[in-house]
């Protein structure tokens, strides 16, 4: 499921945004119909320009109620009419999204039945990315799963540097630390009632909906990819992502 609305705050219509000549949502329907583990792909709209846009490249659209606070929302209603059984949600502001990310993050929960949802991982690279509240880090226990999603600086470094042997040390003796990737997998009924939950302080305070799982007592599992999440929010995003195009338009 893409869940794509065209009442952004910061961008309004950035779905239907033009980027290399195509609307940026059809970048985002295209690379994900290249995952190998994805049935289908349907898009979940509330907006008639959007439904007519992912329609005229052939893509599968489902009208949902406009009054959804979050994607996850919008998913939940288009995938109650649908039988599969893992549902996975992919954002509409990535038309670069990788689609073997897709695959490692549909494969965590095809491979344990344990596990109700399943999201991404990346290293950060950039250290200013550690202490920027935009940028999630997730920490995870030994088996994979998340211990905890914070906008701060998770873990802290208390003692400096480690040996080079140490694990999470890079060649550097830095710790790595991890960026959240806002891809989600649902089992079908944990998606279902995941709106349903009971919302917690944690979630509350640092404004983020995957809390609710761990708040309630679920498993997160968090796969970790190379893929670097470019989302677009702002008309600058797209002008940011549009020079990546380029190079490989001019090769065409």
């Amino acid at each position: 499921m893409i869940p794509a609305r065209f009442a952004s705050s910061r961008f309004p219509g950035k779905s239907l945004a033009t980027l290399a000549g195509k609307p940026m949502l059809q970048h985002v329907y295209e690379r994900a119909s290249q995952a190998r583990y994805l049935s289908k792909l349907i898009v979940a709209t509330d907006d008639e320009r959007i439904y007519k846009a992912a329609r005229s490249f052939g893509a599968a659209v489902v009208m949902t109620r406009a009054d959804h606070l979050s994607g996850t929302d919008r998913v939940a209603e288009a995938a109650s009419g649908d039988n599969a059984s893992v549902i996975v949600n992919i954002q509409g502001d990535e038309p670069l999204i990788d689609p073997t990310a897709i695959d490692a993050a549909t494969l965590a929960l095809l491979d344990d039945p344990d596990v109700p949802m399943a999201t991404l991982k990346k290293a950060i690279e950039d250290r200013r990315e550690i202490d920027d509240p935009n940028v999630v880090k997730v920490v995870t226990n030994l088996a994979g799963d998340a211990i905890y999603f914070s906008r701060c600086a998770i873990p802290y470094e208390r003692q400096g540097p480690y040996e080079r042997e140490e694990p999470f040390a890079r060649d550097d003796g830095r710790a790595v630390h991890y960026k959240h990737l806002g891809l989600y997998v649902y089992r079908r009924e944990f998606l279902l009632a995941y709106s349903g939950l009971p919302v917690g302080p944690l979630e509350r305070m640092e404004r983020l909906e995957q809390l609710r799982a761990l708040e309630n007592g679920h498993r997160v599992r968090v796969v970790e990819t190379d893929y670097e999440s470019l989302g677009v929010d702002t008309p600058e995003d797209l002008e940011r992502v549009s020079a990546l195009f380029e190079p490989s338009l001019k090769m065409h």
